[in-house]
């Protein structure tokens, strides 16, 4: 047999050996894509080239649409793929593209997370099907995409027991070093050297990753967490929030971290914390921020407490106070309103509301009267009643200064107080 003729049959098997071994080549030259980081684009690349077609990869869940060659006709295809496939993922009516060939599902179960498309390239050869071997390198990239997803979604699951496990040393323990602190946030992506206000949260939703997902989206190099709910806490996400601006960190800081407690407020309450220098104290800014976010949960059993007043002025003082010291701000509590408080809880009489309604008139009798639908002679006899319970009198100045300052009190202490 030796120089002569191929036994029948084994040039046959020698054609179907060549393409099954550039599948599998091609194979792991796209999982080598994956695992090494190169991602979709090259698995793109390599399916474009396979094939000799423009080929695109969408994965909204990865926030990835890519195509190669990356630009091509239609010139402005990829944004409608995009809209294409995340309709689809939705199950929302999808309208097809008209560049569009052939379309290769990428699915997990039953479930649509993206697809990989071949796309018209106007040549005679494009307008036709793909023949069965060149469609499987369709199939391949989808595969391969799938396997980015599960990478992608392993990793954050690391990264998020990584900042759970962070956010919780912080607000439990008080000995980490400020250059610990500082080091493990920076691995996870939030610069705390210049300072930070953290954000607490009490968010109804059933969607809170959304909302995680919100603050890390708007605001360059938060670190954002949802904690499970314990000890009779509710859920909450916890956010640190770094310093935006390097002249006034302080102040452009806060403003945008009162943009971002906007728009998550529409959920449920949200605290802010004053804006600490020290990475040491970041545990301090969480429980201050937990704090605003106790107060702002019952401020409407107590009469309500504006939201914007109670993150500046006189509140935010006490709030950083009340985290570091917070046997000071009860012992102010008690040297001023405290016993018109327990007198209030006693009787069932409102001296606590009269008193603040002849604050916020400006000490206006009459007015008062009308705000609190009152006699002026019953006002006057409340306001006695405080002057004789708490020794301090509403009609001088400084004693009135007092009294504010130990309403403001009472507004923050009271989650805590017995009931």
């Amino acid at each position: 047999m030796a120089g002569g003729a191929p036994p029948a049959g084994e040039s046959e098997r020698d054609e179907a050996r060549e393409p099954a071994e550039r599948l599998r080549s091609v194979h792991l030259e796209m999982v080598d894509a994956v695992l090494s980081g190169e991602g979709l684009p090259r698995v793109a690349e390599l399916a474009g080239r396979a094939t000799g077609s423009r080929v695109a990869i969408v994965v909204p869940r990865l926030g990835v649409t890519c195509a190669w060659p990356p630009s091509g006709p239609p010139e402005d295809i990829l944004p409608e793929l995009e809209r294409y496939v995340v309709d689809r993922v939705r199950d929302r009516p999808a309208q097809r593209p008209e560049a569009l060939r052939e379309e290769i599902p990428i699915s997990s179960g039953d479930e649509l997370i993206g697809a990989v498309m071949r796309l018209a390239a106007g040549d005679e050869r494009d307008a036709q099907a793909l023949a069965g071997r060149e469609l499987e390198f369709l199939h391949l990239a989808a595969v391969a995409s799938l396997t980015e997803v599960a990478v992608f979604e392993a990793r954050e699951e690391v990264e998020q027991n990584l900042r759970g496990s962070f956010m919780e040393e912080l607000r439990a323990r008080t000995d980490l070093e400020a250059s610990e602190i500082v080091r493990r946030a920076g691995r996870l992506g939030c610069d705390l050297a210049r300072g930070t206000v953290v954000l607490c949260a009490e968010l109804s939703s059933d969607r809170p990753g959304h909302l995680v997902a919100v603050i890390s989206g708007e605001y360059p190099g938060a670190l954002a967490q949802l904690m499970d709910a314990t000890l009779g806490q509710p859920a909450r996400i916890y956010a640190l929030l770094p310093a935006v601006d390097a002249e006034r960190p302080g102040e452009a800081t806060l403003a945008a971290a009162r943009k971002l407690a906007a728009r998550l407020g529409r959920h449920g309450p949200v605290g802010l914390s004053s804006f600490y220098t020290d990475p040491a104290e970041v545990g301090r800014a969480m429980q201050e921020a937990e704090l605003v976010v106790d107060v702002l949960r019952q401020s409407d059993g107590l009469g309500g407490i504006d939201s914007q007043d109670i993150g500046t002025g006189t509140y935010r003082l006490l709030f950083r106070v009340l985290a570091s010291h917070p046997e000071e701000v009860r012992s102010f509590y008690e040297d001023t309103v405290a016993p018109i408080v327990r007198y209030d809880d006693q009787y069932r009489t409102d001296l606590v509301g009269t008193l603040e309604a002849y604050l916020e008139q400006n000490c206006n009798m009459n007015a008062t009267a009308t705000a609190i639908y009152a006699h002026r002679h019953t006002v006057a006899y409340r306001l006695d009643r405080v002057r004789e319970l708490t020794g301090l009198d509403p009609m001088q100045s400084e004693d009135r200064e007092r009294l504010g300052l130990g309403l403001k009190a009472y507004r923050i202490i009271a989650p805590r107080l017995p009931r």
